[in-house]
C-alpha cells in the first residue's frame, strides 16, 4: 500500500480537482472511470450498495492509475469508519455535518490515540501490519476528512466547524440542503438561494478547502469558477442513463420520421 494522498497533495499544490460518484459497489466500471482520467471517485456508501469488501475492490481496480478514492461515510459510524480506513482510503466524506461537537468526534473517530480512538489492526492499509509502524506515524496526515454541509443548522455553524483541526474541507450538498429548508429543489428560489450563497461565504472565509455539488443549472465548470476546490461530473448512474436517453431519443426521431 502506498501512503500518500494523491487527492489531499492535489489540493494543497492547489489544483482544482474533478471526480465521479460511483454508487454500484462495481470494481469494472470503477477502474474504467479511474482510467479516463477523474482525479477522484467518490465512493458513496451512504446511498450507494457496497460493502467494506466492496470498498477494499474498488480501490484495488484505482491501483495502477492516478485516481483516489474518496469514501462517503454511512453518517457517523463508528465501526463503518474504522473498516473503511483499514481498506487503505485515507479520504472520507460524512454527510449532515451540523456542529463542532460532531466535527470534533468525527476526527477522533478517524485519529489512533492519544488524539482519537480509532482501534489498531493489522489490516491492508498497513500491508497487513508489515509496514504498521509508518503507517501509524503518518496516517494522520496523509488523511483528508470531508464534512459536507447539509442543513441550515449545518450552514448557521460553519464557522465552529472550520476551527476543528483535522477538518479539512467543507462541502456543499445543494439538494439536502434544499429539502432542509423546506424547498426540496427549488434552486431558484430566493431563501434557498439566500442559505446556500450564506454557505459558498463563509467556507470561502475559511481556512479550509472547499466543495460543491452541480446543482440546477450549475455544472461543474460553474462550481469551479465560482472558487470551489473540488466537484464531480455526476454518477456513473447519471452519465448512464443520460447517455441511454440521449441515444434513445435520436433513434425514435429517426423512426418517427420515416
Amino acid at each position: 500500500m502506498k501512503l500518500e494522498n494523491k487527492l489531499k497533495e492535489k489540493l494543497l499544490n492547489k489544483k482544482k480537482v474533478l471526480g465521479c460518484w460511483t454508487s454500484l459497489d462495481n470494481e469494472i466500471t470503477s477502474e474504467l472511470l479511474a482510467l479516463v482520467g477523474f482525479d477522484f471517485l467518490l465512493i458513496d456508501h451512504e446511498h450507494g450498495y457496497g460493502d467494506v469488501k466492496g470498498i477494499t475492490r474498488q480501490i484495488q481496480s484505482l491501483k495502477e492509475t492516478e485516481c483516489s478514492p474518496l469514501v462517503r461515510m454511512p453518517k457517523s459510524d463508528e465501526v463503518y469508519v474504522k473498516k473503511t480506513l483499514d481498506t487503505g482510503v485515507n479520504s472520507l466524506m460524512f454527510p449532515l455535518v451540523n456542529n463542532k461537537k460532531e466535527a470534533e468526534n468525527i476526527v477522533e473517530m478517524c485519529r489512533y490515540a492519544p488524539k482519537g480512538y480509532r482501534g489498531m489492526y493489522i489490516s491492508r492499509a498497513s500491508n497487513y501490519g508489515m509496514n504498521i509502524k509508518k503507517y501509524y506515524e503518518t496516517v494522520e496526515k496523509n488523511l483528508l476528512i470531508v464534512c459536507q454541509i447539509e442543513t441550515s443548522e449545518g450552514v448557521s455553524n460553519i464557522e465552529e466547524i472550520s476551527e476543528v483541526d483535522g477538518i479539512d474541507m467543507l462541502f456543499i450538498g445543494p439538494m439536502d440542503l434544499s429539502t432542509s429548508i423546506g424547498k426540496f429543489g427549488q434552486f431558484s428560489d430566493p431563501v434557498f438561494i439566500e442559505t446556500v450563497n450564506l454557505a459558498k461565504e463563509k467556507i470561502m472565509n475559511s481556512k479550509k478547502f472547499s466543495g460543491m455539488m452541480p446543482y440546477g443549472n450549475y455544472d461543474w465548470k460553474d462550481v469551479f469558477s465560482q472558487g470551489f476546490d473540488l466537484t464531480t461530473a455526476g454518477t456513473e448512474l447519471s452519465i448512464l442513463r443520460d447517455s441511454a436517453i440521449s441515444i434513445l431519443k435520436e433513434f425514435n426521431n429517426l423512426r418517427i420520421n420515416k
